[in-house]
């Protein structure tokens, strides 16, 4: 192991990186609180603002798979789709397979100028955590508890509501509903089977209704519909710890446009084009086992230095003030004084910890 590697795995080194990321948070959202007042006098200034705070603190999870870990992005996809990258309304389509599948998604979203305006459709538990959930709520996101006749009405609204979004968004959509797992597969092709559907190896029936009402509400805004599937290199199987304690991966992505012109209006002949979208992916997915890469040309888009010099200010920022109470607190050689920054530190790292298990349940 390499003098980088081995700090890169000290517990302390870990904790302060998540100590800037929670403090950073919370004055992100308080500051999100604060801009409320903006929404009824000036919507669209709201929206922009709003969407550089939630830049600020996505991008340092960006800073963590590209600059902490390392981790490489190969495109496969032709250069003419990547020209359209950030230069206009999609909705993404996502394979559910990995823990760090969505920080693959925002690191792309990050090199094209989309992260801060990203959006999903997350499980209404989301909405009552810190950070996370708090701050999708100030950029706008559909909470839904994934039972349509309670969401219908505000799945609706909240999607029509952004038909006026003032930046370019990716709408990143998990048709499989939640994370593949072997006995979610067994019992996702027995569905397969009932229904008629071809069944799938490698991703989970998808469910049609949130993918057919995303396109119907947001049609004359978004202009296509990015196909992403995600595999890496040499069987890796990622892990968020992982990234946190420094290990690198290498991530593929097979990425293929559809103009919307293209899919059908019809809801259930828009359903049988999601399936045989995932029939598709599925045969992508064979090809990545057979081969170890995908078909097509390759584009390695470049990281952007922006996500570290933010991580930088708000290291900056928070640690020089915690580093000298600390400094404080154990010169002062108080017992009461030094238990108490033992048990903050042991809280703080619990926290943490608990945000990372977040990662679990995070399907939209």
């Amino acid at each position: 192991m390499g003098v980088v590697a081995w700090l890169k795995s000290l517990f302390i080194l870990q904790l302060l990186i998540g100590f800037v990321f929670v403090v950073s948070g919370l004055i992100i959202n308080f500051t999100q609180l604060c801009t409320c007042v903006l929404w009824p006098i000036n919507k669209q200034l709201y929206r922009k603002i709003n969407t550089r705070l939630s830049y600020s603190l996505w991008s340092q999870l960006v800073m963590l798979l590209e600059w902490w870990s390392g981790t490489e992005c190969t495109l496969y996809t032709d250069q003419a789709t990547v020209d359209k990258f950030g230069k206009e309304h999609v909705i993404i389509i996502l394979n559910h397979n990995y823990e760090i599948d969505f920080l693959c998604g925002w690191t792309m979203c990050e090199r094209y100028g989309v992260l801060g305006s990203s959006k999903v459709l997350a499980k209404h538990e989301l909405l009552k955590v810190p950070l996370i959930g708090w701050t999708w709520y100030f950029l706008e996101i559909v909470f839904c508890k994934r039972k349509w006749e309670e969401d219908r009405d505000t799945v609706f609204s909240g999607l029509n509501r952004l038909r006026d979004y003032p930046e370019y968004m990716w709408f990143l959509l998990y048709c499989e509903g939640t994370r593949f797992t072997e006995k979610k597969h067994e019992i996702s092709m027995q569905v397969a089977e009932s229904k008629g559907l071809p069944k799938l190896k490698y991703h989970l029936l998808p469910r049609t209704k949130g993918f057919t009402t995303t396109l119907q509400c947001l049609k004359g805004t978004v202009k296509a519909v990015y196909d992403v599937t995600l595999n890496f290199k040499d069987k890796q199987n990622p892990t968020l710890l992982g990234i946190v304690n420094g290990k690198k991966y290498k991530a593929d992505m097979s990425i293929r446009r559809f103009p919307v012109e293209e899919i059908p209006d019809d809801e259930k002949e828009c359903a049988d084009w999601l399936h045989k979208l995932y029939q598709e992916k599925d045969a992508l997915q064979e090809h990545y086992e057979k081969e170890g890469c995908f078909p097509g040309p390759t584009i390695k888009p470049k990281r952007r230095v922006w996500t570290l010099l933010n991580f930088l200010f708000w290291a900056t920022l928070l640690l020089s003030p915690l580093i000298n109470f600390a400094w404080d607190v154990f010169v002062s050689g108080s017992p009461l004084l030094i238990i108490g920054f033992m048990i903050f530190l042991i809280v703080a790292s619990v926290a943490v910890r608990r945000l990372i298990g977040v990662t679990e349940v995070v399907s939209f």
